[in-house]
């Protein structure tokens, strides 16, 4: 205390500006307080370095107080993010589980059917070895060709039947020169027919004792004889009705199927010209009708007709690898198929 008070006479004295002069009197009442200042500032300063080191404290528990809420925070964030990814994966894992089970209803399904279809395929195999057994004997063998002689002869049955009920024949008289200029005999000469059959005239054709006039199909004018054109028709009903038949005995598929109405049949194409059929092709997509007759008919499609029903003569002569007389021949052509399905070479190409 006395080195300070010394200090501080020492300043004042040193200091001129601020010199401030003490009465003897007073200076015992001035150092005394002058000394209670200094304590009370000694007091004021040691509380100020309390205050501040409590302040301290404070401030650092403070500081880890923020330091452990931002630890908190990102540990609730981290925590969150993975409560959502556990979430995702709960669904995940659901869909997955749905999933599974309609693949297991649906493989279980698969599983059952492959097994019927195993079964199937075992009982099959086995008919298929039996049958292969069968067959491969003599006696099964002969059985299948004996089986394969009996449908043939029944088809030539049928086709006998056929010529009985429509006799194709050859006229000789006055019609043979009629009917020279519809079915020239060129035309078959060229094309020739099956080994030893003499070429014949096609004019001198009937069948059911009716002529088949093509040329009236193709040229008709005011002239031309109405019986001419209604035997005709009927003709080509006959032919029709015939070819209808033999394509069933034969289970041949026509290319041109027929629609049987006697003398007012017609026959059938799914893929019609466009040329011939633009009328038609708008009101049925599917199909057109072409005309066996005349009778109100326009004659480009009544001729039309006639050649889409040699082209079924013509399909099934070479289903039974016989030769077709040309085009015009629809008489010739059906003479051959039913004079072939009669020969015994019908038979002997199979066995």
């Amino acid at each position: 205390m006395e080195t300070n008070q010394i200090l501080s006479l020492r300043t004042t004295i040193t200091d001129p500006e601020h010199v401030k002069l003490i009465h003897w009197d007073d200076f015992q009442h001035d150092l005394a307080r002058l000394t209670s200042l200094s304590s009370a500032l000694h007091q004021a300063n040691e509380k100020k370095r309390a205050l501040h080191h409590k302040l301290d404290s404070l401030i650092q528990v403070n500081t880890e107080s923020l330091g452990r809420l931002n630890e908190l925070e990102e540990m609730r964030q981290k925590l969150e993010s993975k409560k959502r990814m556990m979430d995702n994966m709960c669904i995940h894992s659901r869909l997955a589980k749905e999933d599974a089970s309609k693949q297991e209803e649906q493989l279980s399904g698969a599983v059952q059917s492959l097994l019927v279809a195993g079964g199937t395929l075992s009982v099959t195999s086995r008919n298929l070895q039996e049958s292969s057994r069968l067959l491969s004997e003599e006696s099964g063998y002969v059985h299948l060709r004996k089986l394969q002689k009996k449908l043939r002869k029944r088809q030539q049955y049928m086709a006998s039947q056929i010529s009985m009920l429509y006799p194709v024949k050859i006229l000789v008289g006055p019609a043979q020169e009629q009917e020279l200029e519809a079915y020239p005999l060129g035309s078959l000469a060229d094309n020739g027919t099956s080994a030893g059959v003499k070429p014949i005239n096609q004019g001198s054709l009937t069948i059911h004792g009716l002529h088949l006039n093509v040329l009236s199909f193709r040229k008709m004018s005011f002239f031309t004889d109405k019986k001419e054109i209604q035997n005709s028709a009927t003709a080509l009903g006959y032919v029709a009705h015939a070819v209808s038949l033999v394509a069933s005995y034969l289970q041949v598929p026509l290319r041109y199927p027929l629609r049987l109405g006697a003398s007012h049949s017609y026959v059938i194409d799914n893929a019609p010209s466009t040329e011939l059929t633009s009328s038609e092709a708008s009101s049925n997509a599917k199909h057109v009708e072409f005309p066996l007759f005349l009778e109100g008919q326009d004659t480009t499609r009544a001729a039309y007709a006639v050649f889409l029903l040699n082209k079924d003569l013509e399909q099934l002569l070479n289903f039974i690898d016989a030769k077709s007389l040309g085009p015009r021949h629809v008489l010739a052509n059906l003479r051959e198929l039913l004079r072939t399905i009669q020969s015994s070479a019908f038979i002997d190409k199979f066995f």
